[in-house]
């Protein structure tokens, strides 16, 4: 089954549903109470909330009243009283035939930390690659979409995508970020660059950029240990369509959606210019991490 909607027309259709979202989730974030952890590898893979479980079930209202026929994968799917009704939330098997994505509170220890870029990320999945991704910032106001190869917008929330502007990320700071896991790798770069990994930098009480400081200019380059669909595989599509350079930890081109497994891609080196992206592939070659 094949969708005469457009990615693009089902990124316009959920936006104004997402802006509700972004505002339930900052008027409680200051109240926000923790649900029981997820099971996960890290901290910041077991944080749950409930934005996250009620902003998804949000979403699935949405989807199933305006597209009750496509393919929907949320974070929280388990725990959703909703999955049963979607076609399904695995990949489709040909073209047009998609899958929306959500992760509706991408970094839920920022959130109930009280930091401000959280994001709430949707993407819309073809088999082979991202054909949509949007990106909106709450407490920022902002929000980024990208569309595949046609580039990368930003715009306040206030505004449709027509009235976004393009996005290219020029003359980034000079910092790296390191997923969970990655952070045998600081050392080769810290004569370079400020390096924040993740596993020993994060704090409660500062902030840090995500990885989608890529799109903000705060972050040079970052290197993740796999990247899941749903938030960091969907924000390197963005920063790719935003002119960087997204690659594997071996520099090879990111392979096609259908080839992976478990809603992941394999490890991710994101780049904002080719010298950094040489540092990084180095740095990945010395440590040899995985």
């Amino acid at each position: 089954m094949s969708f005469s909607a457009t990615p693009r027309h089902i990124l316009a259709a959920l936006l104004p549903h997402l802006r509700v979202a972004a505002a339930y989730a900052r008027q409680i974030q200051s109240r926000i109470a923790a649900q029981p952890a997820k099971t996960a590898d890290n901290l910041f893979g077991a944080a749950l909330s409930d934005a996250d479980l009620s902003i998804q079930t949000f979403v699935e209202v949405a989807l199933l009243g305006l597209f009750p026929q496509i393919r929907f994968y949320g974070e929280e799917h388990e725990q959703s009283y909703n999955t049963k009704y979607f076609r399904g939330i695995e990949l489709g098997d040909h073209q047009g035939d998609y899958l929306v994505t959500l992760d509706p509170i991408d970094g839920t220890q920022f959130y109930l930390d009280g930091h401000s870029n959280y994001q709430i990320i949707l993407s819309v999945l073809n088999w082979d690659e991202f054909e949509a991704v949007l990106a909106i910032t709450p407490a920022q106001n902002t929000y980024c979409y990208a569309l595949r190869g046609e580039g990368c917008w930003q715009g306040t929330l206030d505004q449709n995508l027509d009235a976004c502007e393009p996005l290219r990320v020029r003359e980034p700071q000079p910092t790296i970020l390191l997923g969970w896991g990655m952070e045998t790798l600081a050392p080769q770069l810290e004569p370079h660059y400020t390096v924040l990994a993740v596993a020993t930098s994060y704090s409660t009480h500062t902030e840090m950029p995500n990885v989608n400081g890529m799109l903000s200019g705060a972050l040079a380059g970052a290197v993740i240990r796999a990247g899941n669909w749903i938030d960091s595989a969907a924000l390197a599509f963005m920063a790719q369509e935003a002119g960087c350079i997204v690659t594997t930890l071996d520099g090879e081109p990111v392979p096609p959606l259908y080839t992976c497994t478990h809603y992941q891609r394999p490890g991710l080196i994101i780049a904002a210019s080719v010298s950094v992206h040489r540092h990084l592939l180095e740095a990945v070659a010395h440590s040899n991490p995985r």
